[in-house]
């Protein structure tokens, strides 16, 4: 190896190595850490500091239509005394627990029932909203709001009256307020079986004079969330507005906006938060015109972040009655749930509260074969359906495969007439190459063929991260033996001897972040390993040495990815060595897997 060749394989590692760490130290590191956290403290969540006797100040009371005011009491410490503070209706279906303050009319109580923290089936379950002067408060409302003084329409600290004291998907629940003035207020609640709650506020003016009112609807988060930190998730606020595409902000780019604002004008819609599992959404009706925001507000941590809406001016003439209704969505980002309510109610562009990505027309056809395999008779397994998909997706690139390796297997047979041009312009580099372009088009190879199916591929492989990775029916999905969640890495690692030696080597600093490695991404490496053993070794040193540490490099920098993608990456090599030899077979090539790894056995025997 001269010189040249030297300062080349340092380079090609130096950078291999830069690829890995910046992989590790941006994607693999904050997850790692997130994943430990929740375990020591799956519960932690921000305490909210409010002053006794006040709520957080809201980034609404900015706007003079928009509702001010909050209950006024002192903050209790637990959310269990937050709900106790207050009279209230239970929420009882299917899917939802929790409560509604009758104090505001507000939904501020929202428990998953299906959806645990952990897998342990005795885990608490997911809360989604909580009241005022719980840990992190986060809440929807919604109602009318006047600019005209003297007219009193219902506030935060507003007590309504109930017609029952539970909320089920068969029975809403009525509540009323009369101001005194001549208003009464009505707000009629009902929730499906799913999550979405269905709010139709009325006012019947039985006063002298017309008032003017508007409607508004809003949800209030108060506190920044802890959010898992990939680029290739959006968590923060979200909506569609109008006829306008997906508007995404996450929780520290909303500082940038003019004044911590986002202003969005349009007819019908939605906006909200978005969790990686776990959304919330207010829905106007979808042909009313409103003025919607997202906004922060609030000098010192925790902020208030608020999505809202409002809708345009109601004149409500004395005899007269006035409604309006929105939807509140809170609950689990199911595809199919989802999906189903962008069809079934007409919500605009609602299934983009996934955040299916780039490569969406990819993605999202992706999921939902893997989710048909999945509920077939024979499988009821993610990870089997992950296989089996990775199967079909084979057959499907069998083609452009079939055309690769007989383009390579051509190169096998002109290796000997390559090292000869080698031989004949030992210190040319220039006639060398242009020799063998000569002798590629004379022979009908394609020098590159043989990356075209790993570049097809690699849409596919993020594409199915995507799924792994954001869809909730893959969230805590199991496998078999030691993986029990095909969304989080393999649990097991290699740096404690697979259990037996008591510690957490990803603790380390610095390095930590480089010692998860469990069995399945050892597996991966080795049917990498096994792959790149089915090609002749390269002549060039630095390549050689390039296809030699690869497995290696990918072995690291898939051990902190989900296992589910783990697993693809490994039947998917272990697919492509049969079809390669397969294929090199029928053309007649020989197969170098057996000879390659002779040759590496005796060159590791000691001499």
């Amino acid at each position: 190896m001269n010189s040249e060749d030297n300062r080349n394989l340092i380079l090609a590692i130096a950078l291999s190595v830069l690829v890995l760490i910046g992989w590790q130290y941006f994607f693999a590191a904050p997850q790692l850490q997130k994943d430990r956290l929740a375990q020591q403290h799956p519960q932690t969540q921000t305490q909210a500091t409010a002053t006794p006797g006040a709520a957080p100040q809201s980034a609404a009371s900015e706007n003079p239509l928009a509702p001010t005011g909050a209950p006024v009491q002192a903050a209790p410490k637990t959310r269990e005394e937050a709900i106790a503070a207050s009279s209230r209706v239970e929420i009882d279906t299917p899917s939802l627990g929790g409560s509604i303050d009758l104090t505001g009319g507000m939904i501020d109580d929202v428990v998953l029932k299906a959806y645990r923290e952990t897998i342990d089936p005795h885990s608490p379950n997911i809360t989604l909203f909580s009241p005022v002067g719980a840990p992190a408060p986060y809440w929807a409302e919604t109602g009318f709001v006047t600019d005209a003084p003297g007219v009193k329409t219902p506030k935060r600290e507003t007590v309504w009256t109930a017609d029952a004291t539970k909320l089920t998907a068969a029975k809403p629940v009525t509540l009323t307020w009369d101001n005194g003035a001549g208003l009464k207020f009505t707000r009629v609640i009902a929730v499906d079986d799913k999550y979405m709650f269905t709010v139709h506020d009325s006012v019947e003016n039985d006063g002298a004079a017309p008032v003017s009112l508007r409607s508004y609807a809003l949800i209030l988060r108060h506190g920044k969330p802890e959010v898992a930190g990939y680029a290739v998730l959006h968590e923060g606020f979200v909506g569609v507005i109008g006829d306008s595409s997906v508007q995404e902000i996450t929780y520290p780019n909303i500082d940038k906006e003019p004044n911590h604002i986002r202003e969005l004008k349009g007819d019908g819609g939605w906006l909200g938060f978005t969790d990686k599992y776990w959304g919330t959404a207010i829905i106007p009706e979808q042909t009313e015109a409103i003025d919607a925001r997202f906004s922060a507000s609030g000098t010192t941590q925790p902020v208030d972040y608020q999505t809202d809406y409002i809708g345009p001016a109601i004149a409500v003439a004395p005899g007269a009655t006035a409604s309006a209704t929105a939807r509140v969505f809170a609950g689990a980002k199911e595809v199919a749930t989802i999906d189903a309510y962008a069809k079934d109610l007409g919500i605009k562009k609602f299934d983009l509260m996934i955040d299916w990505g780039w490569f969406y027309f990819i993605t999202k056809p992706l999921f939902r074969l893997i989710d048909f395999v999945y509920h077939l008779p024979f499988v009821g397994n993610f990870g089997i359906a992950i296989l089996i998909v990775t199967f079909l997706i084979k057959l499907a690139f069998f083609p452009l495969a079939n055309q690769s390796y007989r383009s390579m297997a051509k190169m096998k047979k002109i290796q000997p007439q390559i090292a000869a041009l080698k031989d004949l312009y030992p210190d040319d580099r220039a006639k060398q190459q242009q020799a063998q372009m000569e002798l590629f088009r004379k022979e009908g190879v394609n020098p590159v063929a043989g990356c075209l199916p790993m570049v097809f591929q690699i849409p596919v492989f993020f594409a199915l991260y995507k799924v792994i990775f954001i869809t909730i029916e893959m969230r805590q999905a199991p496998f078999f033996g030691w993986i029990k969640d095909l969304s989080a890495p393999d649990p097991t690692n290699l740096f404690t001897l697979f259990g037996l030696v008591p510690w957490d080597p990803t603790a380390l600093p610095m390095f930590g972040h480089f010692l998860h490695l469990g069995v399945w991404p050892l597996i991966m490496g080795f049917s990498m390993f096994l792959q790149m053993k089915m090609n002749p070794e390269p002549a060039d040193p630095v390549q050689k040495t390039m296809f030699a540490w690869m497995p290696v490099i990918f072995t690291f920098m898939l051990g902190a990815f989900p296992a589910g993608l783990v697993i693809y990456w490994t039947w998917n090599n272990t697919l492509t060595v049969f079809q390669q030899g397969f294929i090199m077979s029928r053309a007649g090539v020989k197969v170098e897997l057996f000879d390659n790894l002779k040759r590496l056995l005796r060159r590791a025997q000691p001499t």
